[in-house]
């Protein structure tokens, strides 16, 4: 599942983060990290893509306004809508550290995004993130003239993000609604057992404290991860969920975890297109142009793809 040595790209990325000192994220003071994580995505996201129109803007979330930031292509509407949500472990990340990603997603698809900027742990655990994600999606298929939607919805995320484009999937198909016509899962955090043959990779990207760290933050405790809404690998029944993309890195520990998501979704009967970039590192996609490594751009334009086949768009 990994192919024999990382692309030498993203071994240049690594190269260069570590310059840094790697020590657990969980010593560091969280609201220090969270400035610093703002400053770089400044940085990784400075000169971005042009799309048709963006706008910020706050819609009514469970505890009070949700901001997200809406991605209009070039050219007539109506489009089809994605709503897409970033990663972070749950701890981290925000609509702006996805910037450059969303950006080449609306131009590569042809379809209006949606980021949204969730409520984070630990100050806010287990099942925040879930009912904004969730509202997030409701809104986006009730908003069809804000966002001049035709109607046509999809969820897309990465990491954690990619957990809850799976967990709101879910959630739509158990609660007849919204209808959501496809989910894009980039290496989403999903069926981690802590027993899997990819977790022996954790110390490339992340080190084993920060992923627990990030599983406490959320979570709280082994017993929250049964429930299907924190880990949908949990369902009883995913028979019902929009087809899906999934896409997983040979150097990640949440590789096995992402394929063995997708191997129960074809046992369903659901629509699947797997790949697994088997020379990439966790995380790579985030920010296509910028962090120079051109698979990044692949992995996009995969899910654009395959958002534009779904829809019946052309190419």
């Amino acid at each position: 599942m990994e192919a024999p040595e990382i692309h030498p790209q993203a071994q240049a990325y690594l190269d260069r983060q570590g310059r840094l000192p790697l020590f657990p994220l969980s010593e560091r003071n969280l609201r220090l990290l969270r400035t610093v994580n703002r400053v770089a995505n400044w940085f990784q996201n400075r000169n971005p893509p042009a799309v048709g129109a963006t706008e910020d803007r706050t819609i009514s979330g469970p505890d009070g306004d949700l901001p997200v930031r809406v991605y209009r292509p070039e050219g007539e509407g109506p489009f089809p809508t994605v709503v897409f949500f970033h990663g972070g472990g749950f701890v981290l990340g925000s609509i702006g550290g996805h910037d450059r990603f969303c950006r080449h997603l609306t131009r590569a698809s042809d379809c209006v995004v949606v980021s949204v900027d969730y409520r984070l742990a630990p100050e806010h655990p287990f099942p925040a993130a879930v009912e904004d994600a969730y509202a997030a999606v409701e809104w986006a298929a009730d908003s069809r003239a804000a966002l001049d939607s035709d109607g046509r919805l999809a969820v897309a995320g990465d990491s954690a993000g990619g957990n809850l484009a799976a967990v709101v999937s879910l959630l739509a198909a158990e609660r007849d609604g919204p209808n959501i016509d496809y989910q894009a899962l980039l290496y989403p955090g999903v069926g981690m057992t802590g027993e899997r043959d990819s977790e022996k990779h954790v110390g490339i990207v992340l080190l084993e404290e920060d992923l627990e760290w990030f599983r406490e933050s959320y979570f709280g405790s082994d017993l929250t991860l049964r429930n299907p809404y924190a880990d949908p690998y949990q369902a009883e029944d995913l028979s019902g969920v929009a087809p899906a993309t999934v896409i997983t890195a040979g150097y990640d520990p949440l590789r096995d975890g992402g394929k063995a998501y997708a191997e129960r979704l074809v046992a369903a009967g659901v629509p699947v297109r797997f790949d697994n970039y088997d020379d990439m590192i966790h995380g790579f996609a985030s920010a296509p142009g910028a962090n120079g490594i051109d698979r990044a751009m692949e992995a996009v334009e995969q899910i654009a793809d395959d958002l534009r086949d779904e829809f019946g768009l052309e190419s």
